[in-house]
């Protein structure tokens, strides 16, 4: 089988991550492209990258392109990862995978009829002691799961003067901080422990309704604060904080606090699972060690070490005990699961890695925590 070749749509913060992930993997990035010519033409120069697209219809016409990785803000993903898939190109797409629910499921029917392979980037998965924790309960050595709590939090929008298009509910979607991060942790744990969020009851807080836009562009993390007399004051309706109560399909209970305004904390998604035989926390800004807790013998603190882990996780585990792996590891990890797949040729089979559906499934629940919050009830999952 010809090498995969790939093209990145998106040139903020996520593109080059992504550039930066396949190459690891020695998959060649033909192209990119912007939101503008200038942008794309930027972008391949500063990134190495032969092509720098005029428009995406152009990259959808280049034949060299087998997958589009699409790291364009929330809007545009609907669009783009259905004209991808029309194209014939296999598509890994950014989260979340569209804007709402019935875009997202027509996706996941246009994926089940291209043939292609399809899928979402929730890379957190990818961390060796996370598949490490769910090769663990799929082999029973938790016991029944029945409370699973965590927290997702950063700092990059503590200020009123911190500004990107994400907190915009036209560019990002009526939620941020619960679809920004807070879907990675529903995601993971739902990985980890094969249940189903079935009923949410979330309380969300905007502590900042109006923030300070700069009149330049600010990246993503990029940490910039504009002086006050070259800002413009925009309203924000989307929310910085909020803490989510959660029934698993097992009938688990579960708690999730999500923040983007916590001093201090730069990235850091927690989860704790309690089960009937032992326990399990993780930490993202500590990834390298897993806790592991017992009722009825010394408790563990496990190192990441390929010797030590699961068969299952071992594939994933790039390099030696001692030699830690990190966020950017993740994403290679992440590709890695999506070319090989592709790689086969047989669609017909399961994937090991985020697939639209999944993405269907995290923009479902976020419909159901935007109801819960508007409503103040319980919100079963439809």
């Amino acid at each position: 089988m010809p090498k995969l070749r790939a093209a990145i749509a998106g040139t903020g913060f996520m593109g080059p991550a992504h550039t930066e992930g396949l190459r690891r993997l020695g998959i060649e990035v033909v192209g990119i492209v912007g939101s503008s010519p200038e942008k794309s033409a930027r972008a391949a120069a500063s990134l190495s990258i032969e092509t720098g697209y005029g428009s995406y219809a152009e990259l959808l016409a280049d034949r060299r392109v087998d997958v589009v990785h699409i790291t364009t803000p929330n809007r545009l993903h609907f669009t783009m990862a259905r004209d991808a898939l029309a194209a014939g190109k296999h598509v890994l797409c950014e989260k979340p995978l569209a804007m709402n629910a019935v875009e997202s499921a027509a996706l996941v029917d246009q994926a089940a009829r291209s043939g292609k392979a399809a899928g979402v980037n929730y890379n957190i998965r990818f961390y060796p002691l996370c598949l490490e924790a769910r090769a663990r309960v799929r082999r029973g050595d938790i016991g029944d799961v029945h409370a699973i709590q965590g927290s997702y939090v950063q700092d990059w929008l503590l200020f009123p003067t911190d500004y990107n298009w994400r907190v915009l509910a036209d560019e990002g979607g009526s939620l941020r901080a619960v679809a920004d991060i807070g879907t990675h942790w529903l995601d993971l744990v739902q990985s980890i422990t094969g249940l189903d969020v079935v009923e949410v009851c979330a309380d969300l807080h905007t502590i900042h309704p109006v923030r300070q836009r700069s009149r330049g562009e600010v990246e993503t993390f990029s940490g910039k604060l504009a002086a006050d007399n070259d800002t413009i004051p925009i309203d924000i309706a989307t929310e910085d904080v909020g803490s989510i109560m959660l029934r698993f399909s097992n009938g688990a209970r579960g708690s999730l606090w999500v923040s983007q305004a916590t001093a201090g904390r730069k990235n850091s998604l927690k989860f704790e699972l309690s089960g009937s035989k032992a326990a399990v926390a993780w930490d993202s800004e500590r990834p390298n060690e897993m806790w592991v807790g017992y009722r009825d013998r010394p408790n563990e603190t496990l190192i990441k070490d390929p010797s030590l882990l699961d068969p299952s996780t071992r594939r994933f585990v790039g390099y030696p005990g001692g030699h830690n792996e990190g966020y950017p590891d993740t994403f290679k990890q992440c590709f890695r699961a999506f070319y090989e797949y592709v790689e086969t040729g047989d669609m017909s089979t399961t994937p090991d890695f985020p697939t639209f559906s999944d993405g269907h499934k995290e923009i479902r629940l976020c419909d159901a925590i935007l109801a819960s919050h508007r409503s103040g009830a319980w919100i079963g999952i439809r």
